[in-house]
């Protein structure tokens, strides 16, 4: 369940097929309502706890939010990836709070210094990493295609684990 506004306005931008944060052309709001089916304020509020089950209860709809919240990220028209700022804050928008692997991977993200960006590929595949490697990453597979963040994550992660026995 996603309770900040920030995380309620994705929605709602995702549903809009929005082509830039902080702006809803008059096209993208009313597409947007009618996808939600609601035709006054109040249609409004009741529609959003509906479409925050969709996203949370249906793994596509998560994949295409997922994506759509990089991708509202990008503010130039040939741009393909996001500073390392604002990848962890909307990686914190955009995932469920619940998601055990948000935290730790954010604050990897902000303490390393290898990474200045995150590029869609990086992105993608940390939903992926999130759905599949447990907390504590003891199945992570070195053997699979993740991306080197990915591994450098569950590389520090392990570390962790040893310094605190």
């Amino acid at each position: 369940m996603r309770t900040s506004l920030g995380q309620k306005v994705l929605l709602l931008a995702w549903k809009m097929e929005a082509q830039r944060m902080g702006f809803f052309s008059r096209e993208e709001f009313s597409r947007g309502l009618r996808a939600l089916g609601a035709t006054t304020l109040d249609k409004l509020k009741k529609a959003l706890p509906k479409l925050e089950e969709e996203v949370d209860s249906n793994p596509a709809a998560f994949s295409s939010f997922f994506t759509f919240a990089f991708k509202f990220c990008l503010t130039e028209p040939r741009q393909k990836i996001i500073d390392i700022e604002t990848a962890a804050q909307m990686l914190a928008i955009a995932m469920p709070p619940s998601e055990p692997h948000l935290a730790p991977f954010t604050s990897f993200l902000q303490a390393q210094q290898e990474y200045k960006a995150v590029n869609l590929d990086q992105w993608t595949s940390f939903q992926r990493f999130a759905e599949e490697v447990r907390p504590d990453c003891s199945n992570f597979d070195e053997s699979q295609a993740w991306p080197l963040l990915l591994d450098n994550y569950v590389e520090h992660i392990k570390k962790h684990q040893q310094e605190t026995l």
